[in-house]
């Protein structure tokens, strides 16, 4: 399976992680997003559910332990390269995720990994897609 320059698209998910009025981002160590800050996640493999998919990729990016809960959409995250070929095509699962662990810390191929506030969260760089979400969920807690 390629995820630079596939033949169709890749499923991905991603935990919304959330606990004490804060949300977890993490900072990408690669690409396709290599330097910016999302939300922890990656492709689903085969095999796994989604469900297991979010928890897994959670624990690889943040240390942490987590139960998956509400589904909070689908995105699509497609990016061209300079000549307007497709480089990366991921289709995008969210979950509202709650740790059952709270020690963290980045692995796998997060550079870094911090808890955030609401307030924080405002002026904070990021795909506004992303802090959309993030905004609206911690809204909601």
């Amino acid at each position: 399976m390629k995820r630079e320059y596939p033949e169709t698209p890749l499923i991905g998910v991603g935990a919304v992680i959330v606990d004490q009025g804060r949300v977890v981002v993490i900072k990408r160590g690669a690409p396709p997003l290599l330097g910016e800050w999302s939300i922890p996640g990656g492709l689903l493999e085969l095999g796994e559910t989604v469900r297991q998919g979010v928890e897994r990729e959670a624990l690889e990016e943040t240390g942490l332990v987590v139960e998956s809960g509400e589904f909070l959409g689908v995105f699509d995250r497609i990016v061209p390269d300079d000549a307007g070929k497709i480089r990366f095509h991921y289709v995008l699962l969210d979950y509202l995720c709650r740790p059952v662990s709270r020690s963290l810390q980045a692995g796998y191929d997060a550079a870094e990994a911090k808890w955030m506030t609401l307030e924080e969260l405002r002026d904070f760089p990021m795909m506004e897609t992303t802090k959309k979400l993030l905004v609206r969920v911690l809204s909601a807690q």
